[in-house]
């Protein structure tokens, strides 16, 4: 019998009336045949309302007890719901967290879990009963109850399904699915019927708040089939799983708009220095995110990143105990920024992606301060009053309001039946059991590339268009570019790096050369040989200490490292070909590969 877990929101169980269509919904899934454990957040603005509740009392609550309280709220709804299954006539018993065995660490207000026992939910399974869990929360070693923090009842739900090995995870919402971007943004925004993990983690990472990249770790770790559904209709909703190798260039889109930048300049150019500043904001539990370091120039180098505003304060206290470590350098920052980020399977095979994103910039007179890329995502930094001129021209650009015809191989039936088919058998690969520290960093893979060469401008003007005509240049070439980063120094020029295959630089020189003749103050640089070095997993984004494990790595070693990009699912290092070896020695070894 298959298992099936249903998550339903907030505003999904706001009401009576939506309780009572919740629970018609899970007994109808009951009926057709399955097992059928339902997750329940707090009742619409329940969670608002007890926040507000403790400020009246004090304005310091202490952690320990707003878990307390924050978590009546799911137990509310629990309640609830297991009495409207049992007045529509099946059996249901409603569980708290901790009745369902889920341990946490003692981290109050956002604790991760560490294990889940299956025992008591499959002797209710097995009983007859529809079981209803209380998302969001859990306890710790002491019996302390904790919660889990933003996206805590998807969370919940993706981690259940895991150790129950589920067929399926339904997240049900108030949106049809998840959007090539959002619709509230972009009205011509379409529903996609099917979307990889890694293309929903990089999705999650930038601004698309269907579900909280949290989730999505677990589901991918444990292949967990998620499918988004609205809770209002019978909608089908998107399916998140596996990548199912027909793969659009542009799956979808997202924005950031309150970001803040912040620079450390005029930095020594040495092993080490990466380390101090990841350290830095790893002890602060920054999550830091468009990092970018360009090739150092007469020893000095310089590295910028853009976190979220509200952590701007926090982020300068730690860049300047980093700048003091250190023992040189400047640190410099600025607000009224955004990120915009096209995301999509389909760039790792396609040339020009990152041209035509440029061109469609340029083109809406839209200036680009920063530029980070991964193998499937391009994310730009903008003055965040042209921000969303600049998510609807991308979006018309790439022709994403356009309904995109599925092969017969991979349709929605199709992709529905392999999940029936796969999703069990993959899943048992995982010894559930033994699931001790569920949600610790996973680094699958450091990958150790020599192929590639280096080219490097500086003296660019800061104006809309050029990232366009330069990079226009390298596609009209049909040259694949690798990592670019971009960077906008403090004399109001732009510096910009990016990799290609080694076997393509004189052609990519004879191009570029050509472009810069518009811009006789640019100096031009490359490097035939360097090594480039990803590291690769799932949780980078919400474990702050994974770049800082990577650079204090490499300093022992006595790397230096000359760029970095960083993404959802990969930090990238460009290193001299020569250090290239004993870096990736030293990477594999240092999380135990």
């Amino acid at each position: 019998m298959a298992i099936v877990v249903q998550k339903f929101g907030g505003t999904s169980v706001a009401d009576a009336s939506k309780i009572r269509s919740a629970a018609a919904r899970a007994i109808a899934t009951k009926r057709a045949g399955n097992q059928v454990v339902m997750v329940v957040s707090a009742r619409g603005k329940k969670t608002d309302e007890l926040v507000a509740l403790a400020a009246e009392i004090t304005d310091n609550p202490p952690a320990r007890e707003m878990d307390m309280l924050l978590s009546t709220g799911e137990q509310e709804s629990v309640a609830l719901t297991a009495m409207a299954v049992q007045a529509l006539g099946e059996k249901a018993i409603s569980m708290t967290g901790g009745q369902i065995g889920v341990r946490t660490d003692s981290s109050h207000t956002k604790a991760r879990i560490r294990e889940i026992s299956t025992v008591r939910m499959r002797q209710a399974l097995d009983g007859g009963s529809i079981v209803i869990a209380a998302g969001f929360q859990g306890i710790d070693d002491d019996l302390n109850i904790t919660t889990l923090g933003r996206g805590g009842s998807d969370t919940t739900a993706t981690a259940l399904a895991a150790v129950l090995r589920a067929d399926l995870c339904e997240i049900y919402t108030d949106v049809e699915g998840v959007f090539t971007t959002d619709p509230r943004a972009v009205p011509d925004a379409r529903k996609i019927d099917r979307i990889s993990y890694d293309e929903m983690l990089e999705l999650a990472s930038v601004g698309a708040g269907v579900m909280h990249s949290r989730s999505i770790e677990f589901a991918k770790k444990y292949n967990v089939h998620l499918r988004v559904r609205p809770a209002h209709s019978n909608g089908e909703g998107t399916l998140i799983a596996p990548e199912s190798g027909n793969n659009p260039v542009v799956t979808g889109l997202a924005i950031v708009k309150n970001e803040a930048r912040v620079s450390l300049i005029d930095i020594p150019d040495r092993p080490g220095s990466m380390s101090v500043i990841f350290s830095r904001m790893a002890d602060r539990q920054i999550p830091i995110d468009m990092v970018v370091q360009d090739v150092a120039s007469e020893g000095l180098a310089e590295v910028t990143f853009t976190v979220p505003e509200g952590d701007l304060a926090e982020t300068l206290t730690a860049a300047h105990e980093a700048i003091a470590e250190i023992g040189a350098g400047q640190v410099q920052h600025g607000t009224n920024v955004s990120k915009v980020s096209a995301v999509g399977a389909g760039m790792r095979t396609h040339t020009g992606v990152a041209a035509q994103m440029f061109h469609i910039l340029g083109e809406a007179g839209v200036g680009i301060g920063m530029i980070t890329t991964s193998e499937i995502k391009i994310s730009v930094l903008v003055a965040r009053d042209v921000a969303q001129d600049a998510l609807v021209a991308i979006h018309a650009g790439f022709g994403l309001d356009k309904a995109i015809a599925e092969s017969p191989s991979v349709g929605h039936a199709a992709a529905e039946s392999a999940v029936a088919s796969t999703a069990q058998s993959d899943i048992e690969k995982v010894v559930v059991e033994n699931l001790a520290s569920m949600e610790d960093i996973v680094v699958s893979e450091v990958q150790f590339d020599v192929n590639q060469a280096r080219l490097t401008i500086r003296g660019l003007p800061d104006e809309a268009g050029v990232a366009s005509k330069l990079f226009g240049a390298v596609a009209e070439g049909g040259i694949m570019v690798d990592m670019i980063v971009q960077n906008i120094g403090r004399d109001g020029l732009a510096s910009l790096s990016f990799t290609i295959p080694r076997t393509d630089v004189d052609q990519c020189l004879l191009l570029i050369r050509e472009v810069l003749e518009a811009w006789p103050d640019a100096k031009f640089s490359h490097d035939r040989k360097i090594a480039k070095l990803c590291v690769m997993g799932i949780g980078l984004r919400s474990h702050t200490g994974v770049g800082q494990q990577m650079f204090k790595a490499l300093a022992k070693a006595k790397i230096n490292v000359d760029m970095v990009n960083t993404s959802e699912i990969r930090i990238s290092v460009v290193v001299s070909s020569e250090q290239g070896e004993a870096a990736h020695r030293a990477l594999l070894a240092t999380f135990g590969l």
